[in-house]
């Protein structure tokens, strides 16, 4: 049964985004750009390197995404130490929606795991964190 744990976790997590896109529809946004929102809220101004990395995105497909944010209103980004480094951070007006967003997430996040107590919620999330990592002491969400 082992030989299934990849599709279902690919099955998922094709619901999750599909589930998170409809609930970010009212903000004109998409998951991949709630990720690179997500990420700049709980870690701060980042560049576009920390973000690709931590996101495992390949780094084009990044900087389309962080252009988008940019061209929106959802995200400042300024030069860094040289001239090809760029620190993006949350503009104002995302400062301001971060909360609602979070909120209707935190929703949809709630109806998707519904059927777990939370204690198998806390179970799943450290066992998906053990999955392709080796202690490189990667960021993390919780800081641990």
């Amino acid at each position: 049964m082992r030989k299934l744990l990849f599709h279902e976790i690919h099955q998922k997590a094709r619901l999750s985004v599909k589930e998170v896109n409809d609930t970010l529809r009212e903000f004109e946004l998409y998951s991949s750009q709630w990720s690179i929102l997500f990420c700049l809220k709980q870690f701060g101004s980042m560049t576009q390197k920390e973000i690709w990395q931590y996101l495992n995105v390949e780094a084009p497909t990044v900087t389309r995404t962080i252009v988008r944010l940019e061209e929106s209103g959802w995200i400042l980004r300024r030069e860094g130490k040289d001239k090809r480094e760029r620190i993006v951070q949350l503009s104002p007006f995302a400062e301001q929606k971060m909360s609602e967003i979070a909120e209707r997430i935190g929703q949809t996040e709630k109806t998707l795991v519904s059927g777990l107590s939370d204690k198998e919620q806390d179970q799943l999330i450290l066992l998906l964190k053990k999955i392709g990592t080796n202690n490189s002491g990667e960021k993390d969400v919780n800081n641990e």
